[in-house]
């Protein structure tokens, strides 16, 4: 069990080799911040791809040596990413990150067939929340890339979820496909794509991980709901991933959790050769920062599904 990211953070820097971290169009102050941050600690080897020159300005204002960073000097930012995807076909990047280029910019070169770097069908944001209200760490998906994703993304998510867990040390996790009802209902189209999902986990289509769905967010994560509800289901109180059925789900339930709940998040997108991260502009540093270190750890272990 992951209760925090502190232990995230540890477990990185108990790695004898740091992770290189590709960060396209680096010349991004914000991002620059937490990507030299992980890099004074040790935990990463930045590959600063983008504005020589406006990246060393960068670094001096932040006084990091550029012994600890890696810079090459390319002025497009679309250069920038396909010589990023180029690095990690040639295994010369455990993960990428995004800088200062717009996120569907980066994703059409990440996803191209001819030099793209996509791995899977489909490629899912997953975040991770640390909640002072919940005992361990939360995988929440798709948060940021697929809009309505049909029954068979669904699947994808779970199993690029659970390939993060994995990366990270927890097999078999517990996964709850979310719906506002417990029962299945013609009406409500996310029911039955929950519904499908738990039938596929059962017939071993799915594996290595208990599917539970449709259920309810507070049946999930509190035991005692589950229990007054009589809803009896090993996921219940104990849920290591929540699948929400839309974006729209998804980016409410994260910034409700941060923003009012106080919650502290972290995201990477699978589904690609190596982890990748495209937090938002108004993200916090301290997010940038965990979501490197989540992406070194999950970028250290590739041996994943084809």
């Amino acid at each position: 069990m992951i209760t925090s990211f502190k232990q995230l953070k540890e477990m990185l820097a108990g790695h004898s080799k740091k992770r290189r971290i590709g960060v396209v169009v680096a010349q991004d102050e914000h991002t620059l911040d937490a990507v030299i941050r992980a890099a004074k600690d040790g935990l990463v080897w930045p590959v600063l791809l983008g504005d020589a020159p406006l990246i060393k300005e960068l670094l001096a204002k932040f006084q990091c040596s550029e012994d600890i960073v890696e810079i090459i000097d390319i002025k497009s930012p679309e250069d920038c990413g396909l010589k990023a995807a180029e690095m990690v076909r040639d295994g010369k990047l455990d993960c990428i990150m995004k800088g200062k280029i717009l996120t569907g910019a980066l994703m059409k070169i990440l996803v191209n067939k001819e030099h793209g770097i996509r791995k899977n069908d489909t490629m899912s944001l997953i975040a991770f929340i640390e909640s002072a209200y919940y005992h361990k760490i939360l995988g929440i998906t798709d948060v940021g890339l697929l809009t309505y994703p049909n029954l068979l993304q669904k699947k994808e998510m779970i199993e690029n979820a659970k390939d993060a867990f994995s990366a990270l040390g927890i097999e078999n996790p517990k996964v709850a496909v979310l719906a506002a009802v417990e029962t299945v209902n013609p009406k409500m189209p996310e029911t039955i794509d929950a519904d499908e999902l738990k039938r596929m986990n059962k017939e071993g289509i799915i594996t290595q991980c208990i599917v539970e769905g449709p259920i309810s967010y507070d049946l999930a994560v509190d035991k005692s709901a589950a229990q007054v509800k009589g809803y009896d289901s090993p996921v219940s109180g104990d849920v290591d991933i929540l699948v929400v059925p839309n974006i729209v789900a998804g980016n409410l339930l994260v910034k409700g959790l941060t923003c009012t709940g106080g919650a502290k998040t972290a995201g990477v997108v699978m589904g690609a050769m190596v982890p990748v991260v495209i937090t938002s502009r108004s993200a916090t540093v301290e997010d940038k920062y965990m979501s490197i270190v989540l992406s070194a750890l999950v970028g250290s272990k590739k041996e994943k599904r084809i």
